[in-house]
Parts: C-alpha cells; structure tokens; sequence
C-alpha cells in the first residue's frame, strides 16, 4: 500500500529507518529486528541507499523482502550520487518488480573525498528533479526528506524551505523531516511551509540517543543542535549508558508526545539499527494512550 494512502488512515504514522549491515550475520539480526517489530503494527519501515548506489542491490532485495515475506510496507531510499538517468530507472524497475510501491527521493552527500556535490553525468543534481523522474514515469508514492533546523550546505532557512517546497511542487506526497531534539524547530518548520502553500503530511524525525558522542557527531553532520539542557544531562551521565539511554528514552518520549497531541501526522524513528530504544519509547507512549 502506498505511504501517501497510509497517511489517510486516521491513526498515527509510526515508522522506523534502518540501514542494509555488511555481513550476513548482521542482515539476519536485522530482519529478525524488523519481524519483532511487527507487534508494534508500523505503517513502514525504510531502508536506506549507500553511497554512489554502495548498498543498491541490499536496498532493492531488502525492501522487497520485508513487504512481501515480513508483511511490512517498506520504503526504499534512492539517491542521485553517482548513478546517470537509466541507472536510477533501472533501480526503479527493479523495485517496481519487487512489488515496491513506495520510495524516498533525496539528492544524497558528496562521495567521498568530494567537497560538494556535482551533478552526475547523465544525472540528477537535485531530489526535485529525481522527483519529478519518478513521478512522470513511474506509480510509486514519493517522499522527501525536509531540515527543520535547515540543511547544512543551504545559505539560509529561507532557500531550504524554497527547495524543499520545488519537491512538493514536482510531486512529493509527504516529508519526512532530519532528526531534531528541539519541537519548536519542527512546529515553525511547519509553520513556514504551510504559510508557503505547502500542505503535505511532514513526518517528524526522531532519534532516540543510546550514545553522547554519537548524537554529537551526527547532530554536526546534519546541521542538527542538541539543546543544551540535553546535552548537559548527557554529558553529566557520563559513561554511564543505562543512565544516557534512560535520558534519551525519556527526551525522545516527551518530544514524541507533545508532537503527536499537536497534529503532526506521525513519528519516524532512526533506529541505527537497534529497536530497543525505540521499543521503549513506544512502549511508553502506549502507556500515555497516545498511541494504540
């Protein structure tokens, strides 16, 4: 089913992002984490696409798997980085193949040793256009990425928003927005976009923090700030993990919480591959009753 139809349901769109492992040990951890997750009923799962198309045959065969064997409507993430036009086509009839109704259409970084992104011969230089691709060719239901706290390589929140509202313009179905630790950084996010025309559903992004040093150097990569009343308490906790993990089991729950009572559609989460983090806060906001 299509995540822009998921979105209709009534019910909060709770969602979860992993990563394709490297050894496969860890793909059978991970689909063994996906299948425990199905007792929580998530509307989808995605899955993220390595660099320069690094992870394009795990990504493919993964979402495939996870719709059509776990039972979970999975979103494959696809990137512009280093592939031409007919590649990207031919990741897209592969997906289509696999019974895959739905994808996420970014730019991507810079690979490697690059300092900006340059525009691929035969390619993309932006997700608009990617967006644009699929949606003259292809049924998938689309979504992009969005930067409440704007995306790094951007001159100003301004020009990010201008950008992301061309994606929505060239057919994205909904947003799914950076990690944040900070709500008001989402609501005027909205706010702005709304005021802008843009109506899509916009899906908060959430990580619940099982590591300081982790958060911080992601945070740094994203353009994303950890508040400081936060950043204290972690650093406060020290090495002590079960007392970090507490503090950002109980920040993630509170952020989760207060976004759901004030109409965002849902809650995505970045798992890095773990669920019991994630697990936990949704134990406790069945707990609140805020979700089901």
């Amino acid at each position: 089913m299509k995540v822009k139809d998921l979105l209709k349901s009534g019910r909060p769109c709770i969602s979860f992002e992993f990563f394709p492992p490297k050894t496969e040990e860890g793909l059978a951890t991970l689909l063994s984490t996906i299948a425990t997750l199905k007792e929580l009923s998530p509307t989808f799962v995605s899955m993220t696409y390595g660099a320069g198309g690094s992870t394009r045959s795990k990504t493919v065969a993964l979402v495939s798997r996870i719709k059509n064997q776990i039972g979970i409507e999975a979103v494959a993430h696809l990137t512009c980085v280093g592939h031409t036009k007919e590649e990207l086509r031919s990741v897209l009839e592969e997906l289509q193949a696999g019974g895959v109704e739905n994808v996420l259409a970014l730019r991507g970084d810079p690979p490697k040793g690059q300092a900006s992104f340059t525009r691929p011969a035969g390619g993309f230089a932006y997700a608009s256009e990617l967006v644009e691709f699929i949606r003259e060719n292809f049924r998938f239901s689309v979504g992009v990425a969005g930067y409440p706290e704007k995306h790094p390589e951007a001159t100003s929140l301004e020009e990010d928003l201008q950008r992301l509202k061309g994606k929505v313009d060239r057919g994205a179905d909904y947003v799914i927005t950076q990690l944040f630790f900070s709500n008001a950084d989402y609501f005027s996010f909205v706010t702005r976009l709304r005021k802008m025309g843009v109506n899509v559903p916009i899906i908060p992004g959430i990580m619940p923090v099982t590591d300081t040093e982790q958060a911080k150097r992601f945070t740094s990569l994203c353009g994303a700030k950890v508040p400081p009343g936060l950043l204290e308490k972690l650093e406060r906790a020290g090495a002590d993990k079960a007392a970090v993990g507490e503090i950002g089991v109980a920040h993630a729950t509170a952020q989760c919480e207060e976004l759901l009572r004030n109409g965002a559609p849902g809650v995505h989460f970045y798992t890095l591959n773990r669920s019991d983090a994630t697990r936990e806060v949704f134990r406790r906001l069945k707990l609140a009753g805020v979700v089901k």
